[in-house]
Formats: structure tokens, sequence, C-alpha cells
């Protein structure tokens, strides 16, 4: 099965250069709905799919290949080359931000501007490196995942998304989670919250936005400012929003802040 099917590929627009929308731990393709209409008037804006989430083929999950990150990051390659994309900005949203990363650095030619939204190269704690969890709080969250995912997904989606006074966002990300593959899920999980991508940050050439929000529970500043520093002339804006999805909390400065980069 080629990638535009197995990943739901969905393109729109009627600009000549191209902007990839990758979605984070959980979520699909709709979760970028309130920033696409910005940009479709001057690019060609392509979505989809991880494996195991929205309308992918979850028959093309394999453990072996989706072992790490970088089974993530073959997908985009494979979506870029079908598609014949070239000087694509990327946007990934959290756990998809490493995956551009990823993507990137294999194959620079490709992509033109990376776009990291509230990315996090490792969530545990390590020494000075404050990535917001130690590996015991890691650990326990992916246990809990384990035994009772639907309850462990209404749980945590009103902490990943913050907003209180707006707990229909909470509730749209929990949605989301449940109607996720379970299996893939979980595996998904562990390599989103496990993988430490620290030593690829510096291999990084393509020019970076970091997106930062003021207030993260999931990627705290400390993690925006490190990579930061640890990517070459990149860029961090600190947004005016508030949890770990300004692309549904804080479209309008999410949006603002791609502008004023691109």
């Amino acid at each position: 099965m080629n990638a535009v099917k197995r990943n739901n590929v969905k393109v729109i627009g009627a600009g000549e250069k191209t902007m990839l929308f990758a979605h984070g731990y959980g979520c699909d393709q709709n979760m970028w709905r309130f920033i696409t209409p910005a940009f479709v008037n001057d690019y060609k804006v392509v979505l989809f799919d991880h494996i195991g989430f929205g309308d992918s083929d979850t028959s093309s999950y394999k453990k072996e290949r989706y072992a790490s990150l970088h089974g993530y990051a073959t997908d985009v390659l494979e979506i870029c080359k079908e598609l014949d994309l070239q000087d694509v900005v990327f946007v990934g949203h959290s756990v998809s931000a490493m995956i551009g990363v990823l993507a990137a650095i294999k194959e620079p030619s490709i992509f033109s501007k990376l776009v990291l939204v509230c990315p996090s190269p490792s969530f545990i704690n390590d020494g000075d490196y404050v990535g917001g969890f130690n590996r015991e709080d890691i650990e326990g969250l992916l246990n809990s995942l384990d035994s009772d995912y639907l309850g462990w997904s209404n749980n945590i989606a009103p902490v990943i998304m913050g907003n209180q006074d707006r707990p229909e966002l909470g509730q749209e990300l929990a949605g989301s989670f449940c109607k996720s593959n379970l299996e893939i899920a979980a595996d998904f999980a562990r390599i989103t919250f496990l993988t430490d991508n620290r030593k690829e940050l510096p291999q990084v050439k393509t020019p970076t936005l970091i997106l930062q929000c003021s207030e993260d529970a999931i990627a705290p500043l400390s993690v925006g400012e490190y990579t930061n520093q640890n990517i070459a002339g990149s860029e961090l804006i600190l947004l005016e929003a508030t949890g770990h999805c300004p692309n549904l909390s804080a479209p309008e400065a999410t949006i603002a802040a791609i502008k004023s980069f691109l």
C-alpha cells in the first residue's frame, strides 16, 4: 500500500509552496482545522494521519518498523516522495516535532523550514536537563495507560490540554485518544515518552521555529529553551497561550507566529 493511502493523506489549497502538517500523540489531522484555513490561499497544504490514528490504515502497522520515531519519520519522507514535494514547510506538533527533526536530518533537501509546536526532545529529567518528569513518573504514566487506556485518556487529556476554564478542549482531546487503535496507541506512547532525541538537535540544518506555550504541563519552558539552544540559528517564540495544544486553544497566536516566521 502506498503512503498516501496508508496515512490518509489529504491535499488542499492552491499555492505552489507546500506546508505539511503532522499531528501529535493520540490525535489526527482534524486537530489542524483552526490553523490550515489561514494558509490554503498561499500554500498547498498536506495533512495526514499517523498509523493507528484517525483514518489511517492500521493493517499497515508493523512493530519492527514503528519501534522508534524513525519509522514515523520514514512515513513522512515517503509521503513527500510520492507527492513529489520539495521545499516543504514542515509543521509538527508535540512528538511530531521530533519526527520532523529526524526526517529533515535524513533528507534535508526536501525541507525548507521546520515549525516545531511544543516540541520535547526528551520528557525525562537528566542532570541539568529538565524535561519535566522523572523516569518513575513516566513509567507510572505508561503503566496506567496499559492497565486502563480509556480511563487514562480521560484523566490525562485535560492535563495535556490545560485551559481548565474551557473543558470542552480537554474533552475533545480525550475523545480523540479514545478513538485510537489501543495497541498502537500504547506502543506509540512508550516511544513518545521514553525517546531521547537530544543528540539529534545539533544535526538540524533546516531553518527552525520553536513555538512554546507559557504554561505547559508536558513540555515546560526549559525544554523549549534547550531545543532553541541546540538547533543552531533556530527562533523561539513564547506564545500567549497555555497548555500543550495551542493549535486548538490559541490558533490565532499560533497562526501569527508561523506567518511571521514564513
